[in-house]
């Protein structure tokens, strides 16, 4: 089966590297030439909204999926009317603007923080009223790993907020001061009758520095049963009314024993990296077999995995790491923030995945002593 995947970053490789032993061949378009793919398929580059571009990237395509959030949906809806995509544009549209994504969550029974919409200075003081200071004002589209937000502690900082991110339409929303994020990921599938099939994996604890994932442990532990599977009857709602066929993330953040949904992504997401080696099916895999309309595989999982991003630079990709730790490198050059890849660490015990994790990050990142002059 060939698929089409719109996008060309890490996400895209590691579909195609889950693909290929599955039977799957892939082609890929960004709107950029430099890419992660190099070697697994195809790669088309230009204007995504190029609809001579969109005909060449459809042709001999069996479905379309995508790897990132932001594609443009005027893309994908266009790409349907050739073949099918799969997630739909209904998923992408509700997570690419952050007001619509709030209205959705709350409305499959996630519970939100208090919220409001900024179109313009005009909304300023209708917003200071409805949400409580501290609080967090965020563009309503295109932010990720902490870009498009700034905190707001005092009323004149709002203005100051807006006219740093460009005075472009906005959310804000109360500041969360969480003790920690978790994330639940489930894949839907659907057959041709279009009986559903709902699974989730063990949820996830995440761990952010800078607004950027460093650290997720799965089985997410110190949150209650009761609040987890509430928060995951609410994640399978997302799925089911969404239609949506492929892995989707939903993220949470932990204040005082409750959950609040916070964001939602419609795609195979950072956090469920762990799965490649700690679920008996990866979120890669179930994607693909979602996307393929075939039967989904078990998301059981028999052990602890830590999952560390490698993230700025990589100053020794050869080190000798345990067995237990599996290392992924995406081909990137290094920049500061930028992720350069991810290991994973799995054992039955908790402290035993993070201790292995811990050493085996410190032997990848450390500069020898030698180069440090």
């Amino acid at each position: 089966m060939n698929i089409g995947v719109l996008g060309a970053g890490q996400l895209g490789r590691m579909l195609a590297q889950a693909g290929g032993p599955m039977g799957f061949t892939f082609r890929f378009l960004s709107p950029e030439s430099e890419s992660c793919v190099s070697g697994l398929g195809e790669h088309l580059v230009g204007d995504m909204c190029d609809s001579s571009l969109l005909q060449r990237f459809a042709a001999g395509l069996d479905a379309v999926t995508f790897e990132w959030e932001n594609v443009p949906l005027a893309a994908v809806d266009r790409l349907a009317q050739l073949l099918p995509v799969r997630p739909s544009s209904q998923s992408l549209a509700c997570a690419q603007d952050r007001v619509l994504e709030k209205q959705f969550l709350n409305g499959c029974g996630l519970r939100v923080q208090a919220f409001a919409p900024i179109d313009g200075p005009q909304d300023f003081r209708v917003a200071l009223e409805a949400v409580a200071l501290p609080a967090m004002l965020k563009t309503r589209r295109m932010g990720y790993d902490g870009k498009g937000q700034a905190k707001v502690c005092k009323p004149h900082e709002l203005e100051l907020a807006w006219n740093a991110l460009g005075s472009v339409p906005a959310i804000f929303e109360r500041w969360i001061p969480f003790e920690s994020e978790i994330s639940i990921l489930g894949v839907r599938g659907e057959d041709a009758h279009g009986n559903e099939d709902i699974r989730l994996w063990k949820p996830c604890k995440n761990f952010h520095q800078h607004g950027i994932l460093q650290k997720t442990v799965s089985p997410a532990s110190g949150v209650d049963e009761v609040v987890l599977h509430q928060a995951e009857q609410g994640v399978r709602t997302v799925l089911s009314r969404l239609r949506h066929e492929g892995v989707l993330c939903v993220e949470f953040f932990l204040e005082q024993g409750q959950l609040i949904a916070n964001e939602m992504a419609p795609r195979v997401h950072n956090s469920g990296h762990w799965t490649i080696e700690g679920a008996c099916t990866s979120q890669f895999q179930n994607h693909l077999l979602a996307v393929a309309r075939r039967p989904l595989g078990s998301t059981d999982s028999p052990c602890v995995s830590v999952m560390c991003n490698l993230i700025g630079e990589v100053h020794n990709p050869r080190a000798a790491l345990p067995p237990e730790v599996s290392l992924h490198l995406y081909g990137k050059s290094p920049r500061a923030g930028r992720k350069l890849g991810h290991l994973t660490s799995v054992a039955q015990r908790e402290s035993v995945a993070l201790e292995r994790a811990s050493e085996a990050l410190a032997a990848l990142v450390n500069q020898p002593a030698s180069a440090r002059g």
